[in-house]
């Protein structure tokens, strides 16, 4: 079968559907981005050119979709490349959120889309205005409206969109449903599975050295800011630490913006650190940067209370990670964490702006110890039956067979010496929108280039 995936990071989301069709064989695979250093043996990649910048004079608000519209056109003028070639797809599989993929019906008409539609921008019930601390004046209202653009041009194709979550499903017009599938994304549950040996050993990560009869508190966010609940985590931990001396604090994450806006100077680092100076020992609190992605599963796997907090907004990779290696969960009261993290269940629901709320759970979760054993068993079973990689890849191979209107099968009997490939799929089989779903990867983990390219999210 002849596929086309396209992302403006290659290979984006995309990473474990193309291996998987690889290792099947018999497929032909090309993907269509910018230029970025990743390759995927087997895969044959293109490049469209970076559109330039967006020209100063284009109003603010039309600034995204002036982007999009150019970023369409060198989607297209990539397209006519790849069908200069004599390839013509069976299925066109791509993320709509940059509009790259907009055009695409024009070089290959007739040819089935399936979209990756991640997040509708609204005014109220999601992220903006969530924050009081950080109000959104209504002179800028119309601008969040605006740049839904490519969510309702993706959707006036006409074709077939599938997102993670059923809360991300959620914030689209109630119109839409019909036409958005759930595909709930996984983890390698081989890799992200409970390591009880980490707690009788000494754990050292960068500066940070957690004994065994200490605790340890884990949060992980791409960049450290407000979205992800960073001030009110730090805004946490006087209490914590002054309630338990054996507690170790581990922060990993960048110091850039992700999501929001920057605080007026600096990053939000520096800005807590002022509000909170002399207010927290810094010889058990540390900051880590980015990681690599080996120690930030020992992290998860060796913690004593992993706290994910969130606006109503995308969730986060590590939230899975973290369900998957059985780490005890304090979560925040957020339909973006609340789909995962199911209070007394699966782990403990804090208020996500109420820091007193944040320390009392962490507290209650170092305490009761056999609490947290069975809420960090439950959520590792949770992802046992909902966040598996193997049936993730399974649901999104039927769902393409759906949308292809095909069974997904090789064309050719050319598989790798040792491969695994997952069983073919039936288009009969697809379930368009069984499952519930599931979030991305944070930036703030790295992975090794040539085994896993890095994902591109806008939580993402």
């Amino acid at each position: 079968m002849k596929f086309l995936f396209v992302h403006q990071n290659f290979p984006g989301q995309y990473l474990h559907i193309v291996r998987d069709l690889l290792a099947e064989g018999g497929h032909e695979i090309v993907f269509m981005t910018e230029p970025n250093r990743n390759a995927i043996p087997g895969v044959r990649k293109v490049t469209y050119a970076a559109p330039p910048r967006v020209p100063d004079g284009v109003h603010p608000a039309a600034r995204e979709y002036d982007m999009a519209m150019r970023r369409a056109e060198a989607g297209y003028a990539g397209a006519m490349q790849i069908r200069a070639l004599g390839f013509r797809p069976d299925i066109i599989v791509g993320h709509h959120g940059w509009g790259e993929m907009l055009n695409l019906c024009d070089v290959f008409p007739g040819v089935p889309i399936l979209g990756y539609f991640e997040f509708y921008y609204r005014i109220d019930g999601t992220d903006v205005n969530y924050d009081p601390e950080f109000p959104m004046p209504p002179e800028r209202f119309g601008a969040v409206r605006a740049k839904n653009g490519v969510n309702h041009l993706a959707f006036a194709l006409g074709q077939h969109g599938q997102t993670p979550t059923e809360w991300q499903r959620s914030t689209y017009p109630a119109w839409m449903h019909g036409r958005l599938s759930i595909v709930r994304e996984g983890v390698d549950l081989g890799i992200c599975r409970p390591d009880p040996a980490l707690r009788r050993r000494t754990l050292k990560v960068g500066p940070l050295s957690v004994a065994p009869r200490q605790k340890l508190i884990t949060y992980v966010a791409r960049n450290l800011e407000p979205y992800r609940g960073f001030h009110t985590f730090m805004r946490a931990l006087p209490r914590i630490l002054a309630a338990r001396s054996d507690v170790v604090v581990s922060l990993v994450g960048g110091d850039e913006i992700s999501y929001g806006a920057p605080p007026p100077q600096g990053n939000w680092r520096g800005v807590m650190m002022q509000e909170l100076a002399g207010r927290i020992d810094l010889s058990r609190v540390h900051f880590l940067g980015r990681v690599e992605y080996e120690d930030h599963i020992a992290l998860l796997r060796r913690s004593d209370a992993h706290v994910y907090l969130s606006y109503p907004f995308v969730a986060s990779w590590s939230l899975r990670e973290a369900m998957a290696v059985g780490a005890p969960i304090v979560g925040g009261d957020t339909p973006t964490v609340t789909e995962f993290i199911a209070d007394g269940e699966t782990g403990l629901v804090a208020a996500n702006l109420d820091p007193d709320s944040v320390a009392d759970a962490v507290l209650r979760m170092l305490e009761e110890r056999d609490l947290a054993a069975r809420l960090g068993e439950t959520a590792r079973a949770y992802a046992v039956a909902n966040l598996d990689l193997a049936q993730y890849l399974r649901d999104f191979r039927a769902e393409m067979a759906r949308v292809a209107g095909r069974d997904i099968v090789p064309e050719a009997p050319s598989p790798r010496p040792g491969a695994k490939p997952a069983r073919a799929v039936k288009a009969a089989a697809a379930r368009p929108t069984g499952a519930k779903a599931s979030p991305a990867k944070p930036a703030a983990v790295r992975k090794a280039a040539a085994a896993k390219p890095r994902a591109a999210a806008r939580r993402r």
